[in-house]
């Protein structure tokens, strides 16, 4: 605690913090509308999470809070969640918060365990996919905030979902009589009862809900972007295009003050100050935030189960982007972070939030920077922006209830832009192109980084990134396999020979064979080795494998050898094990390879040894 409060950094702390919150406000507020459950969402996130994360974290600079990756995941988590409960955002609430909440545990959890220094090993082209499919996500689906459009709210558009919200609403009715007990088929007085008492209320609430699913995501507001712009409301594309230009042309004047909240703060008073008639956020309530003890009251193991793999990939997301963070702070700052810290830390937070309604987040690289260049040193400064923000929402919460939502749109927007990874995109064509199917050469990276985009911007954010892992994972098992191969080819004696091979009897060349495993004989590589016997010629009655460089060995790699050497057994060739080393020894033991098929004689822990056997059987 000595370290928290040391007075000797408390001015550049507070100066850190200072900057690093009013940076936040606005990005707050924009990802909790962009999240679907408001502005209040952002603003809750920012404050428990920066203000936690900081105080138990393993990053003393790091400035955390919504975050666009977390926001994109956590807007198709909110949107999935509300649309199978009827389009009812309070529903639905309990089931959305107990997700962020479990996200928040497994940080802890990874963190506990000690997963915190392997998160680096995540790809850098699903990383790469990953980052610019939620760029295009987050511009994509802005665009018709940002011209004044909602789907919801077009009279006309939701019309044309009438007929199957009637539909829908008939089938809920079946379906709750059945689940009631009470469904006869031969009877249906009570469907039509209940029929009766649905309002035009009710259908056009229905019908609401399916017109913002259909229109929702990059493929939904790609669809009714030509109506979209048939409807254009100019003064909210005003305030978003003017919101753009100054984000943009602010930072060619100076970047010592957020040119984000110098947009936020005109195109705001210039909506209020000339009485506008604009769209407004929705309201922050102003005040303490609320516990949300519907999370356990309201608590529903089934309706949680299929977001668990969802609440996992929340949590594996916001634990790489804090520990990147980190790893930026420790290059400006020349210090070296706790990973495991920091993600128990980012779980705490993210988990508080959750329990007071406020969407999860990570570190956030460029308020870590703000903080860092303001003077920020140690943990107070998170918690110096987490307590600003806190400040914001008691005192100010009625006047941030007017700002323009095509502000914030606009903010967005910029915002989508810049989280984009060019680096990665502008290496396409550099990149070499290492698999060749048919006439067409590409580059494995290249596929696997544009793979996760597609399915990441057009289908699911958390299946892309799986599949992508999992994709990058067997290119890079085939990879080392084919190395392996390659550098473990069956050699005759004539051929290239190791130094201690040259001076072998000329005598037994034609019969003996050797086998040099350079690397790992692990399931990615073990399909040429399983080919052994039918490699090596007629004349060849005895086989030495050499093991000095074939350090591991896997269970596939294992039965892979056992395979070989019994059908090298069954053509009565003798083999040879030279420097076998101990971890597949141990294995080979435990399956009675040894001394089954390779007796203890024939293992020896020199080549000049094998040899010496190999004259003395033919004495």
């Amino acid at each position: 605690m000595k370290k928290l409060f040391d007075f000797k950094h408390f001015r550049g702390d507070l100066f850190g913090g200072i900057t690093a919150g009013i940076v936040a406000l606005p990005l707050a507020l924009a990802f909790g509308v962009s999240s679907g459950l408001g502005p209040s969402a952002g603003l809750y996130g920012a404050i428990f999470i920066s203000f936690f994360a900081a105080l138990f974290g393993g990053t003393n600079t790091q400035i955390s809070g919504p975050t666009a990756p977390m926001t994109a995941v956590s807007m198709v988590v909110i949107a999935g969640i509300i649309a199978t409960n009827d389009g009812d955002v309070t529903k639905a609430l309990p089931i959305i918060l107990m997700v962020f909440l479990l996200a928040g545990l497994m940080q802890i959890g990874l963190g506990v365990i000690g997963l915190g220094k392997y998160i680096r090993y995540i790809p850098y082209p699903v990383v790469s996919g990953f980052m610019t499919a939620i760029g295009v996500i987050i511009l994509v689906t802005q665009i018709l905030p940002s011209i004044g459009y909602y789907p919801k709210e077009d009279t006309e558009y939701v019309t044309q979902f009438k007929p199957q919200a009637e539909e829908l609403i008939l089938e809920n009715i079946l379906k709750d009589e059945a689940g009631e007990g009470i469904l006869v088929i031969e009877d249906f007085k009570e469907t039509i009862n209940r029929a009766n008492k649905v309002t035009q209320d009710d259908i056009l609430k229905e019908s609401k809900t399916l017109a913002g699913k259909e229109a929702s995501g990059v493929l939904g507001a790609l669809k009714i972007l030509p109506r979209a712009i048939k409807n254009i409301n100019w003064l909210e594309l005003i305030l978003a295009l003017g919101t753009i230009i100054i984000i943009y042309g602010f930072k060619r004047i100076t970047t010592k003050v957020p040119s984000t909240l110098v947009a936020l703060v005109v195109m705001s008073a210039i909506a209020m100050l000339a009485n506008l008639d604009y769209r407004p956020i929705p309201e922050i309530p102003q005040g303490l935030p609320q516990f949300q003890s519907g999370i356990f009251t309201d608590f529903n193991l089934d309706g949680l189960t299929p977001y668990i793999f969802t609440a996992l990939t929340l949590a594996l997301l916001g634990a790489i982007d804090s520990l990147l963070t980190s790893v930026v702070a420790d290059n400006m700052t020349k210090t070296k972070h706790k990973p495991n810290k920091e993600l128990i830390g980012q779980g705490i937070g993210n988990s508080i939030a959750s329990l007071f309604g406020g969407i999860p987040g990570a570190g956030a690289t460029i308020r870590t920077v703000v903080n860092i260049n303001s003077g920020g040193k140690t943990r107070l400064s998170g918690m110096v922006a987490g307590v600003l923000l806190f400040i914001v929402l008691l005192v100010l919460a009625p006047l941030a209830s007017k700002i323009p939502a095509a502000v914030l749109a606009g903010i967005l927007i910029t915002v989508g832009i810049g989280v984009m990874d060019y680096k990665g995109l502008k290496a396409i064509p550099y990149l070499p192109k290492d698999v060749k199917i048919g006439p067409i050469k590409f580059s494995m990276e290249v596929l696997i980084m544009l793979t996760v985009l597609g399915l990441s911007t057009f289908w699911n954010l958390v299946y892309a990134v799986g599949i992508g892992l999992v994709f990058a994972s067997l290119m890079f098992m085939k990879k080392i396999g084919d190395l392996t191969a390659k550098r473990s080819d069956v050699k005759t004696l004539k051929e290239e020979s190791w130094k201690d091979e040259i001076d072998f009897p000329e005598e037994y060349k034609e019969e003996v064979f050797i086998k040099h495993i350079k690397g790992p004989l692990f399931f990615g590589s073990t399909s040429d080795f399983q080919q052994l016997a039918q490699q090596i010629p007629k004349t060849a009655s005895k086989v030495i494998i050499r093991l000095g460089r074939m350090q591991y060995m896997d269970q596939s790699g294992l039965y892979a050898m056992e395979d070989a050497l019994q059908e090298l057994q069954a053509h009565d060739i003798t083999v040879l094990f030279v420097d076998l080393l101990e971890q597949p020894r141990y294995l080979m033991e435990r399956i009675d390879i040894i001394p089954d098929l390779v007796p203890e004689d024939q293992i020896f822990e020199t080549f000049d040894e094998s040899i010496a056997w190999i004259k003395e059987k033919h004495n």
